[in-house]
């Protein structure tokens, strides 16, 4: 049991029935999980208002409500009514009290920014275990919590369940926890209720504004700016042109990377490496620290990644010599993964799933000058049509060859989805093939590859399924290309 009162601290209250001094069970943010003597959190969601059931949480046995306005309750009835004026802020501290404050024992990264969180996070992870760390992980693929693997449904989740997450990674025997935090989460304060020892921003770009996200650009940087209000050391790219609004009102000590002359930690003298089936960047770092890096993964973007890895893993001691050697042998599953099938050609995966993040991917790649750059990819069924004729009209600008195939029909027939992409590609002079059967569209790309070629089957990334008519079937890329390099071998 759990005193009333133990779970109320950090934030404002007003005990306006009862008292705070009636023990608990435990905290429920579920009406439908509703158990004696519990305290009952009313969250209001998107579809559902938990104060609606304040009277059955009563009825059920809950000894404790949390709200934020007036509920209906049955007469003469014996309840703590806790008033506070935001009830997910509120469930913030309340479930860190929980489960007894276990950020509290383990160094916090948090990452946020438009682009390069996900990979930027696994690059931590894998620098600081090969460094000796145990290391938990929560982002927008999956949680890791030792050897337990657990999907991800958010990018940053409830804060209740955040809590569960950061104490089951101290019970494991985790030092640090490096996080994906999102807009998302801070503007519905899933991040409070405990402070990171390290905030980083990677970059900011319009996105995840309309409804039921961010009302303009402005809301979605001030929300990403609150990390810098929650952090006690801020690591900021210097080289984006936001990241002055993004840190204004900062209460954490600040220190900038980048490119620019004028960031306490320098990248410089950039240089693309091509390879035996595989494309990578070398690099100088100067500053805070000094060494060489080279790494596996292409692109400018990807420098950006590993010097912010870098910058945020200087800071646990580890050597320069072990930073270089995990970041040549860093891969991140869906993003620029490569998969060795030739030494004449290379072939990579990409979650690139929009015609900004595949305008981006593609451009990178033709720095490298392949003899043909070939983009393989489809759309999800039941999703704006925009984005399609945009993917289509990017990929015939950017692709010296396009293999439209199926990603995800779900409701929809994937030949309608097909024919929606072959719109966008007319705008261009793009060539194109289409090829509904994602796994024929896979073979046809290997079986056709030309020496020099870079090729890259974009969409999927680090999804192992494919969803049909509400049914998610398994389907994973890299599973595909070793039964078609199986079947092509005998």
């Amino acid at each position: 049991m759990y005193q009333c009162k133990d779970l109320l601290k950090g934030f404002t209250y007003e005990c306006v029935k009862g008292s705070t001094d009636v023990n608990v069970s435990e905290v429920v943010n579920d009406s439908r999980k509703i158990t004696k003597d519990c305290l009952f959190i009313c969250i209001q969601g998107a579809n559902f208002d938990g104060h609606s059931a304040a009277a059955d949480a009563v009825r059920a046995g809950a000894a404790v409500l949390v709200i934020s306005h007036e509920v209906d309750l049955p007469a003469d009835t014996e309840v703590t009514l806790i008033k506070v004026d935001d009830t997910r802020y509120a469930m913030a501290f309340i479930s860190a009290n929980y489960f007894g404050n276990p950020a509290d024992s383990m160094k916090i990264i948090g990452v946020t920014g438009t682009k390069g969180k996900t990979t930027t996070a696994y690059l931590v992870k894998y620098i600081l275990e090969k460094a000796g760390f145990k290391v938990g992980l929560v982002g927008t693929i999956e949680i890791i919590i030792g050897d337990k693997v657990i999907p991800a449904s958010n990018t940053t989740p409830e804060s209740f369940t955040l809590q569960k997450y950061f104490k089951e990674m101290k019970d494991a025997g985790c030092q640090v926890v490096v996080m994906e935090a999102s807009s998302q989460g801070f503007m519905m304060h899933r991040t409070q209720g405990f402070i990171f020892d390290y905030g980083i921003f990677t970059n900011i770009e319009p996105d995840h504004i309309g409804p039921n996200e961010h009302a303009s650009f402005e809301d979605y940087l001030a929300c990403k700016a609150m990390l810098f209000k929650q952090c006690r050391v801020g690591i900021v790219n210097s080289d984006d042109k936001h990241w002055k609004q993004v840190t204004q009102g900062h209460t954490c000590e600040l220190e900038t990377y980048g490119f620019g002359e004028q960031a306490d930690l320098r990248a410089s003298d950039l240089k693309l490496v091509t390879g035996s089936g595989f494309l990578g960047i070398d690099f100088k770092v100067h500053g805070l620290i000094d060494l060489e890096i080279q790494t596996d993964i292409p692109g400018k973007f990807s420098a950006y990644n590993a010097l912010t890895a870098i910058a945020i893993c200087r800071h646990f001691g580890v050597s320069n010599e072990d930073i270089q050697k995990a970041l040549l042998g860093a891969k991140v599953k869906g993003r620029i993964e490569m998969v060795k099938v030739s030494d004449d050609f290379t072939l990579m995966i990409d979650y690139a799933h929009n015609a900004m993040a595949l305008e981006s991917l593609l451009t990178t790649l033709r720095e490298y000058h392949p003899n043909r750059l070939v983009c393989l990819f489809g759309c999800g069924g039941n999703r704006s049509k925009l984005r399609r004729f945009e993917m289509g009209e990017v990929s015939g600008k950017l692709a010296d060859l396009t293999i439209i195939t199926s990603d995800n029909p779900r409701f929809e027939e994937p030949q309608d989805i097909i024919d929606d992409i072959k719109t966008g590609i007319s705008r261009t002079d793009g060539k194109y093939v289409e090829i509904c059967d994602r796994k024929e569209a896979i073979r046809y790309a290997i079986t056709n590859g030309q020496k020099g070629d870079i090729i890259v089957l974009a969409g999927k990334g680090h999804e192992d399924y494919q969803e049909i008519k509400g049914v998610k079937y398994p389907m994973d890329e890299r599973v595909l290309i070793q039964e078609i390099l199986d079947e092509i071998n005998g």
